[in-house]
């Protein structure tokens, strides 16, 4: 008898948790109900300041909750990217980041796993690499900068946004390719290594084109050559290293953002999704292609690959130009 009270009450009881189940899902509210903390792992005054702030206001704008851009620099990103490692994995705190994040393992003993700690959200912009020299060097082209390296070999120094960084590495490449040898110079962020290159302590640096466009035109640097097939539209008179005479120089790079791992899918995919919605929008398209950028709209999918494929490529560069941290 008790056996088929039991069965009779079985369809009741499975409608009720169904409809309290149902209650409570409409009840949560819906992300973002407050703000969002968007760490970057790199001191103010480089592209991943100027990418952050614009996908973060685009992002305030569309769901009325503000992004707060948090600058965490130093210890070769780590410290940012510990400090996401830490956070709770609720959409609350997301992480910019760049090649840089997959450069890392292969030089130091980082506190966390780049793949497994991390959950890849989405993909934001491709970048070229582009030189630039201080404008009092007597080196108006690329083989002419070859020419005073090879005449000055190891009293010619390049600047970089820190060891094992990827404008490091895309400065050690182009040594390696023009058998040539400059002196680095590590500096805790872009911002800096320009500054010293505008001011003469550093002859050379190389990085993606977004924070050095205005220099150039301003006349505050030398432009010398870009990567990629084509010169970028805001500097015409730049050519490409193929043009400037070396040819299969290229390297690019690229920029997006993680979440913690263990971050429900539902965010993540909301994230990605808006992300990509903002990337793909004709006015965000125009404005990244005018500040030297390829807009790079992917979800976590692509931004996985990159960071697997990079892993590889970087690792094999390090062994070949014996980089190590300074």
């Amino acid at each position: 008898m008790v056996s088929a009270l039991c069965s009779a009450l079985q369809a009741p009881c499975a409608a009720l948790l169904l409809l309290a189940w149902s209650m409570t899902a409409l009840a949560q509210p819906t992300y973002p109900t407050r703000p969002i903390r968007l760490i970057v792992p790199f001191p103010p005054g480089g592209s991943t300041t100027i990418m952050s702030r614009l996908i973060g206001q685009k992002l305030t704008d569309s769901w009325g909750q503000q992004v707060v851009v948090d600058n965490r620099g130093g210890g070769n990103t780590i410290i940012g990217s510990q400090a996401l490692v830490k956070a709770r994995p609720d959409g609350y705190t997301i992480l910019y980041v760049t090649s840089t994040h997959a450069i890392n393992p292969s030089l130091l003993a980082t506190p966390y796993d780049a793949i497994k700690d991390f959950a890849p959200v989405a993909t934001t912009i491709a970048t070229e690499t582009l030189m630039i020299v201080n404008a009092a060097l007597p080196a108006a082209n690329l083989k002419e900068l070859i020419a005073l390296a090879k005449a000055k070999p190891g009293q010619l120094n390049f600047a970089s946004s820190g060891s094992g960084t990827a404008n490091h590495l895309a400065a050690e490449l182009f040594c390696i390719m023009a058998g040539i040898k400059m002196q680095h110079i590590p500096h805790k962020g872009a911002g800096p290594a320009t500054t010293d290159l505008m001011g003469g302590q550093v002859q050379m640096f190389m990085n993606n084109a977004l924070p050095l466009i205005p220099i150039v035109k301003g006349g505050r640097a030398r432009g010398i050559a870009i990567s990629g097939g084509k010169r970028l539209v805001a500097l015409p008179d730049v050519p490409t290293f193929t043009e400037a005479g070396l040819p299969g120089y290229e390297v690019k790079s690229w920029q997006g953002i993680l979440a913690p791992a263990g971050t429900p899918k539902v965010i993540i995919d909301k994230l990605s999704q808006e992300i990509t919605r903002i990337l793909n929008t004709p006015e965000m398209s125009e404005q990244l292609m005018t500040m030297g950028a390829d807009p790079l709209p992917g979800g976590p999918q692509q931004l996985a690959a990159l960071i697997k494929t990079d892993l590889v490529r970087y690792a094999k560069l390090i062994r070949q130009a014996n980089i190590k941290l300074e």
